[in-house]
């Protein structure tokens, strides 16, 4: 397994729209394992294909347990060409991004979702999310629209992000 590289906004490649994944091989397999070991290293909660430099509709979701707030391997969600069926009611979360380091803004959601999606092997599952896990699935979901969180946010805390962005570039140079 690899750890692969995470794309940064402003990177263009993030603002591509992920194609279907049309074969459930080896190799799908492979980058899932790749993107989870990628995920982890970086302690996310989520992460998209394209975050990766690959336009294809696959989003890891791993959110931690509520028994010891720890991530587990066994509760990975691997959704492969996902589809909302359903979106309902409204909440405000704290996001931040693998691909928008050390920035976190509130950030308007869907409270609870309904997806269908396939599995690593191509068998379709419906999944009815609702807390953190519907956010991130949101989250993740648009990535592969090529919408980045901090798209969502009002003008006046864009700019200020902008602001921030700019000067993280000037203090890394």
């Amino acid at each position: 397994m690899a750890i692969l590289e995470i794309l940064k906004y402003p990177n263009k490649a993030l603002r591509k729209i992920s194609k279907d994944v049309q074969a459930f091989d080896e190799a799908l397999h492979k980058l899932l394992d790749d993107m989870y070991e990628t995920m982890s290293e970086r302690q996310g909660v989520g992460i998209a294909a394209i975050q990766v430099g690959i336009d294809q509709r696959i989003v890891l979701v791993n959110v931690p347990s509520e028994e010891d707030n720890e991530q587990h391997r066994e509760n990975l969600l691997e959704i492969i060409n996902p589809v909302f069926l359903k979106k309902e009611g409204n909440i405000k979360w704290n996001e931040g991004c693998l691909s928008v380091p050390e920035f976190y803004e509130e950030v308007d959601r869907f409270e609870q979702v309904t997806i269908a999606y396939c599995d690593r092997f191509g068998e379709k599952k419906i999944l009815q999310a609702n807390g953190l896990l519907a956010i991130a699935i949101q989250h993740e979901i648009d990535h592969l629209n090529g919408i980045l969180f901090v798209d969502k946010l009002p003008i006046l805390k864009r700019k200020k992000f902008e602001k921030e962005l700019k000067r993280n570039q000037k203090q890394n140079i």
